[in-house]
C-alpha cells in the first residue's frame, strides 16, 4: 500500500551526534532482497539483534526494496525464512507490523517524495542538470590536477536563466543534497571519534532523474521516521555517515527527525586471500551452511566471534550467553577472517551439546530422500535410535550423518575404493577369517565382547587392535573411518556382520 505524506514531529530537538541518544534503544536490520542471504549480512543482523535484546530495546526489521531491477519476491521470502531459521525475532516489521508500517520501502514512496520536496523548498537540496558525460569529464580533470574528484557543485547556484536553458535542452535533473561547508565529526561506537572535512564529502544525489529515490535518501529518512537510536552496520558504509549526519540535521530542522542516531561500523569479514568476503564467494552463502547441516546456534556462535568475543578463553557459548554479555563497545574494529574449519569445529561442539532426542530430530532431513541412498522401507528406526548417540560425537555438520549410518540400512556397504586398498593389504584375508571365527563365538549383546574378539584375532596375527580392526571395519561399513566400530557391529547384528565379512573374503579371493 502507498503511504501518506508525513506530518512533522511534535518535537524537533536534536541529539548531538557525539554520544548515544538517551531515548529507549531502537535498532534496525534493513537488508535488500537481492540474491541469497550471506554470512556477512547474518553477522550484522546478529549484532543488531543481540544489542536490542541486551538493552531491552526494539529491533525493527525493514526491507529496502526500492531497486526494482535487482529486488525479487523470492529473495524477500528467503530473507524472512533465514531470519526465522536463525532464531531471530523482531518487534516491528514484516509479518509483525508496528506503528511505523509499512516496513517495505517499495510501499513508502510517497513519504520519500514528500521529504525530497520539502528539502528542495527549504534550500537543503537543489536540482542538478549535469549529464553523466559532463560529470565524468570534470572528475577526470580534477583527478589530473590532484584535487578531490567528487561533485564540484556546478549546479548549486544556477540562475533562473540557466535553469530555463537546461530545461529547454530537455535535461531531466536529479535532486542533489547541499552539504554544509564544515567539518563533521562523530563518535563511532566501534571506532571512536572520526572526522570528515568538507572537501571529502561533496554534495550527493538523493533522487534520480526519473523521480526514484536513492538509498542516500530513503535509508536515513526511514531511520528518522522509525526513530532509530543506534545504527549498527558494515564498515563499507562508513563513508556515507557524514552525509547522513548532515541530512539528519536538515530533517530535524524540517521536523521530520527527532534526533541523530549513534553510529557503529562493524569490521569487514575477510575471505580467502584476506579479501573482503563478497556475497559472490561460495562460502558466503547462508544457504550453503543450511544445506550442509550447520546448526543455527553453532553458526551464530562462530559469526559472533568475527569482531567480538565472550571472553579470552571461551569460544563456545549459547546465544543466550552472548546476549547477556554483548556490548557494542567491545566490538573490535579490525577485519575478521572467516575460518571455515573453526566454524565447523564450533558447530561440532554445538551438535554434541544437543539432547539426543533433539539431535535425532534435527538429523531427520538427511535420513530421507533425496539425501539417503536407501529405500524408505529399509530404514530401521530402532537401529537409528541405537546408533544416534554414537553418531552425535562424530559429526561436524548434520549432513555427515548419511554416510556415517548408511551401512545399517543398505543391503551391502558402499565400499570406498581408497579405503579398501588401504585396509585390504597382504594378510588381510587371513585376519578376516580369524576375526570371523572369533566374532561368531562372541557375545553379541556386548560391544566389549566384540572388541575382545577382534583383539584376539589381531593377537593371533601379531597385530595390535588398530591394525586388526581396519579390515573388519572396511568389510562391514565400507570405510576406514566412521562410528565406533564395535558398537556399530552390535547394532548391525551378527548375521549381517558375518555375511559382509564373507563377501569381503570372496572379493579378496577373486
Amino acid at each position: 500500500m502507498a503511504s501518506a505524506p508525513l506530518a512533522p514531529h511534535s518535537s524537533s530537538s536534536a541529539t548531538p551526534e557525539r554520544g548515544a541518544p538517551e531515548s529507549p534503544v531502537r535498532v534496525r536490520f534493513c537488508p535488500s532482497p537481492t540474491g541469497n542471504p550471506h554470512v556477512g549480512l547474518v553477522r550484522t543482523a546478529l549484532f543488531n539483534w543481540a544489542f536490542a535484546r541486551r538493552q531491552q530495546g526494539t529491533l525493527v526489521f525493514r526491507i529496502e526494496d526500492t531497486d526494482a531491477a535487482r529486488d525479487s519476491e523470492e529473495s524477500y521470502r528467503q530473507l524472512l525464512d533465514a531470519m526465522r531459521w536463525l532464531g531471530f525475532d523482531w518487534d516491528e516489521g514484516p509479518e509483525v507490523g508496528g506503528p511505523h508500517a509499512p516496513y517495505r520501502q517499495s510501499q513508502r514512496m510517497d513519504l520519500y517524495a514528500d521529504v525530497a520536496r520539502r528539502l528542495l523548498e527549504a534550500g537543503h537540496a537543489y536540482h542538478c542538470y549535469c549529464s553523466q558525460e559532463e560529470l565524468d569529464s570534470r572528475r577526470e580533470a580534477a583527478r589530473a590536477a590532484g584535487k578531490p574528484s567528487g561533485y564540484d557543485g556546478h549546479c548549486r547556484d544556477l540562475s533562473a536563466e540557466q535553469v530555463q536553458e537546461y530545461e529547454a535542452q530537455g535535461r531531466a535533473p536529479i535532486v542533489r543534497f547541499r552539504m554544509p561547508d564544515e567539518t563533521i565529526s562523530f563518535d563511532d561506537l566501534v571506532r571512536g571519534e572520526l572526522t570528515f572535512t568538507p572537501e571529502n564529502v561533496p554534495d550527493f544525489g538523493i533522487v534520480r532523474a526519473n523521480g526514484a529515490p536513492l538509498y542516500t535518501l530513503v535509508n536515513p529518512v526511514d531511520d528518522a521516521l522509525m526513530e532509530i537510536t543506534h545504527v549498527l552496520r558494515g564498515e563499507d558504509l562508513l563513508s556515507s555517515t557524514p552525509r547522513q549526519i548532515a541530512l539528519y540535521r536538515a530533517l530535524i530542522e524540517l521536523g521530520v527527525a527527532r534526533q541523530i542516531p549513534a553510529f557503529g561500523h562493524l569490521p569487514y569479514v575477510m575471505g580467502e586471500g584476506n579479501k573482503k568476503l563478497s556475497k559472490r564467494d561460495p562460502q558466503a552463502s547462508l544457504n550453503l551452511y543450511r544445506e550442509r547441516g550447520f546448526l543455527p546456534e553453532g553458526l551464530l556462535n562462530y559469526l559472533s566471534l568475527l569482531g567480538w568475543s565472550l571472553s579470552a578463553d571461551q569460544d563456545v557459548f549459547s546465544v543466550e550467553e552472548m546476549v547477556a554479555a554483548f556490548d557494542i563497545a567491545d566490538v573490535n574494529p579490525n577485519p575478521a577472517r572467516f575460518d571455515l574449519k573453526k566454524c565447523e569445529a564450533i558447530n561440532a561442539d554445538h551438535i554434541r551439546m544437543l539432547d539426543v532426542k533433539d539431535f535425532t530430530e534435527r538429523c531427520a532431513p538427511w535420513l530421507k530422500a533425496p539425501f539417503a541412498p536407501w529405500a524408505p522401507e529399509d530404514f530401521d528406526e530402532a537401529k537409528w535410535e541405537a546408533v544416534a548417540p554414537h553418531a552425535q560425537t562424530r559429526l561436524k555438520v548434520l549432513s555427515e550423518i548419511t554416510d556415517n549410518v548408511d551401512f545399517l540400512f543398505l543391503a551391502e556397504p558402499v565400499h570406498d575404493e581408497a579405503s579398501w586398498t588401504k585396509a585390504m593389504k597382504e594378510g588381510a584375508d587371513a585376519l578376516l577369517r580369524t576375526a570371523r571365527e572369533k566374532l561368531e563365538a562372541a557375545d553379541w549383546t556386548s560391544a566389549e565382547s566384540l572388541k575382545e574378539a577382534v583383539l584376539a584375532a589381531g593377537e593371533a596375527h601379531d597385530l595390535k587392535l588398530g591394525k586388526a580392526q581396519a579390515p573388519v571395519r572396511v568389510a562391514v561399513t565400507g570405510r576406514t573411518v566412521g562410528l565406533p566400530l564395535f558398537e556399530s557391529l552390535e547394532i548391525l547384528g551378527q548375521d549381517a556382520t558375518l555375511a559382509r565379512i564373507d563377501a569381503a573374503l570372496a572379493r579378496l579371493a577373486a
